[in-house]
């Protein structure tokens, strides 16, 4: 059974009630294999403790649908909000995101109760929520998938720092995906649109949808595998500074960088740390947990470039794209920016997309650490170009000829 993949079942009949329970209940699921000592370790400041995430999700619900539209609520610790805001200045003060991992206190227990807690305050709301609150609920539960899939990364970035490489699923497997020569998908020169328009949740970064100049160009309709990225270490990719920008050749030559994240050299060749453990690299999968520095150095030494987000979006559209989703967030050759006529949201969770709006670079698609369902075509994911924790890769583009 993949752990990561799974979905949890509902057991109500309000379709509202029925998600909050899914999403509240996957979020437990997941970080179910993990010790209590596991739940606190934070292993680099980019990162969270699981227990941080799984305290984090429960504030957001706590903060935002429970206390402005639950009459006669109760906090369950009043101090939980100092620690477990992120980055909302509207909603107070916090603890320094860097030190996140020196929370051995609450335990892992005590957040299972304050999550209890507030679940039991949230089945009150969702008996007869205030419509005003519905598109809250919505966003809290899109917020929590969001940390489901960080508690992940999270936590394989942790369990990495371990000498003993423990598994954090020992049953997950390599998702499939397309393999052999890629094929080249043509966008002719034109007007394309892109963007999230009608029914269903978007983020407000998606929005608003709009149209925007494709030039003439030419898609991969596969993802770069291992194999491709055996050829680049080879011809001594890491060790050309020409094929680098900058920043990127200082980050990889600072960090020594010689290989995509988790990988090692072994007696018989390249292994790469799983959430399954340490296994053989398996040359027909996509390259994962690479940088934006890497993969634009790769695409260069290819003759080839990064898709941009809109070229992408386009291309996504296309019959033959394959693996758009469910294998890696694929980077762009965009920086994240918002788009012509972007509103933020009113209030406090204005803040969640725009303000970062600043030295991140975007990926598209979806990864296999991503809930089932969580992504779409439009959604626009960003790290900064350094990350390599996610499980990130990439598809290269060309100008037409």
């Amino acid at each position: 059974m993949n752990l990561i993949q799974t979905r949890s079942p509902a057991g109500s009949s309000n379709p509202t009630e029925a998600r909050f329970a899914a999403v509240r209940g996957r979020t437990e699921m997941l970080a179910a294999p993990l010790s209590a000592e596991d739940q606190c370790i934070q292993s680099m400041p980019d990162a969270s403790p699981a227990k941080w995430h799984r305290a984090h999700t429960t504030w957001f619900f706590e903060t935002f649908l429970l206390i402005p539209h639950l009459p006669g609520y109760r906090r369950f610790d009043e101090r939980f909000g100092f620690l477990f805001n992120s980055y909302y200045e509207a909603a107070g003060p916090r603890h320094a995101r860097p030190r996140r991992g020196m929370l051995t206190r609450p335990s892992a227990e005590e957040v299972s109760a304050y999550r209890a807690h507030v679940d039991a305050g949230m089945a009150a709301l969702l008996r007869d929520p205030p419509p005003e609150a519905l598109p809250l609920v919505e966003l809290g539960l899109q917020h929590e998938e969001q940390h489901q899939e960080l508690l992940l990364t999270d936590i394989l970035h942790a369990l990495s720092q371990n000498p003993l490489l423990p598994a954090y699923d020992p049953d997950w497997r390599e998702p499939r995906a397309a393999t052999g020569e890629p094929r080249w998908l043509d966008l002719p020169e034109g007007v394309g649109e892109i963007g999230h328009a009608g029914a269903g949740f978007a983020f407000d970064n998606e929005a608003p949808r709009h149209r925007t100049w494709i030039p003439g160009c030419r898609v991969a309709d596969r993802l770069v595998s291992n194999a491709d990225w055996f050829g680049f270490i080879a011809d001594a990719g890491y060790r050309t500074p020409t094929l680098w920008m900058s920043d990127g050749w200082a980050a990889c030559a600072s960090e020594g960088w010689e290989a995509p994240m988790y990988w090692q050299r072994g007696e018989a060749g390249w292994l790469q740390y799983t959430p399954a453990g340490l296994r053989p690299v398996d040359p027909a999968a996509p390259v994962r947990h690479i940088s934006w520095y890497e993969a634009e150095a790769f695409a260069r030494w290819s003759g080839k470039r990064l898709p941009t987000e809109a070229e992408w979006e386009v291309a996504a559209a296309l019959p033959g794209f394959r693996d758009a989703a469910g294998i890696g967030w694929q980077w762009t050759a965009s920086a994240y920016l918002p788009y012509p006529g972007f509103r933020p949201w009113e209030g406090a969770v204005g803040e969640y997309n725009g303000k970062f709006m600043i030295n991140q670079m975007i990926l598209r698609g979806g990864s296999l650490a991503t809930p089932p369902g969580h992504t779409r075509p439009s959604y626009r994911n960003f790290f900064p170009p350094g990350a390599r924790w996610q499980f990130s890769t990439l598809r290269l583009a060309e100008d037409a000829a």
